[in-house]
């Protein structure tokens, strides 16, 4: 508990402090956000925000994890590193982007193609080394099983053999990461929203596995046997990373939160998406985190229906995609919106949490 509550606080004065001197640096240079002329006019008086605020994000939770293991003396373990991984790895592809954006001053950065060739290579790393590096009982940060609330036995992907697992394995892999990067990215539309949004899904994943790194295995015999624990390597090294990015994201919503002083641009986002990616893997509650996350789901799914409906029919369903866009169009207040989003992402959240508390019920009443 004490390693968590130190993450989260250094993290948290680090984003805090050190956003203000970003943005100075920033604006010093001239990377200022470019707004897209189609977008919702109100957006106009935001040209000039200076953006790639994810940098800040990103260095507060590298410094908090690594201040924090310092402090107590510990070592690092592969699980939190692998987050961290993936972090940072989509956090330069999103970098590349970003600078693109600003040094040729349009609304595209990489192409498509590109970013997508950035985030799969990163994705594919990702999924090779979280199926190494076993523990003393053999436990690797991630399995070849998908996993609700656990790991799903017969949702195994290695049922083929190993190689053909590994493979399975990482095309699973690469489609979480890239929905939720691209969910947290398309999310990043009004002021402060994927931040707060952010705030909350980690802030419910270090609830999850905090309550992972406490249960004790126990052996039921009149069940057969069957281990009433968590089979997550690595959890309180989880909650650790999970504190420090839902306190650098609330250090950075203080300079975020509208009127923005600064946007985390897809540095930030897709930094933020492959991070909680990492988090629902190597917490083995993959579909779990859909809950959790619902709000990046909903959005998400609010832009395939749009295309998919405008592509099939020539109609759109909404005003505009995503949907904080539909509802700006409606009149509504950017403040309101993203006050509203939250209540939505609090409320799944609560609601994925339960989920996770029903399985665990059981388990303490046997």
């Amino acid at each position: 508990m004490i390693a968590i509550m130190i993450a989260g606080v250094i993290a948290l004065a680090i984003a805090g402090a050190g956003t203000p001197l970003y943005i100075r640096v920033l604006v010093k240079k001239g990377y200022g956000q470019f707004i897209r002329d189609d977008g919702p006019t109100s957006h106009a008086t935001k040209r000039g925000t200076p953006t790639m605020g994810g940098v800040a994000i990103i260095l507060a939770v590298l410094l908090a994890y690594a201040a924090t293991h310092l402090v107590l003396w510990t070592p690092p373990t592969a699980s939190g590193l692998l987050v961290l991984f993936l972090m940072v790895g989509l956090g330069v592809v999103g970098f590349l982007d970003d600078y693109l954006k600003i040094s040729q001053q349009r609304s595209l950065g990489l192409t498509p193609r590109a970013k997508l060739i950035g985030q799969s290579l990163v994705a594919t790393g990702f999924a090779v080394l979280a199926l190494l590096f076993p523990d003393d009982v053999g436990n690797t940060p991630a399995s070849t099983q998908i996993s609700f609330v656990r790991d799903v036995p017969w949702l195994d992907l290695a049922f083929a053999g190993t190689v053909v697992g590994f493979i399975l394995f990482a095309i699973w892999a690469n489609f979480l990461v890239a929905a939720w990067s691209n969910g947290v990215n398309l999310t990043d539309g009004l002021d402060g929203l994927a931040t707060g949004a952010t705030i909350i899904f980690t802030a419910a994943y270090l609830v999850i596995s905090f309550w992972q790194w406490r249960q004790v295995c126990n052996v039921d015999l009149s069940a057969g046997g069957i281990v009433h624990c968590y089979s997550a390597r690595d959890p309180l090294d989880i909650a650790i990373v999970a504190a420090a990015i839902m306190c650098a994201c609330v250090g950075f919503l203080w300079w975020n939160t509208s009127p923005a002083k600064i946007f985390m641009g897809d540095t930030g986002s897709l930094a933020l998406g492959g991070a909680l990616a990492g988090l629902t893997i190597l917490s083995r509650t993959q579909l779990l985190g859909a809950i959790i996350g619902g709000l990046f789901v909903i959005i998400s799914l609010s832009v395939i229906i749009q295309v998919t409906s405008f592509k099939t029919t020539g109609k759109r369903v909404f005003r505009m995609a995503p949907l904080q866009h539909h509802f700006e169009l409606k009149g509504w207040n950017e403040v309101t919106i993203v006050v509203r989003f939250w209540i939505v992402a609090g409320v799944l959240a609560a609601l994925g949490l339960g989920v996770f508390y029903l399985d665990a019920l059981p388990r303490l009443t046997s």
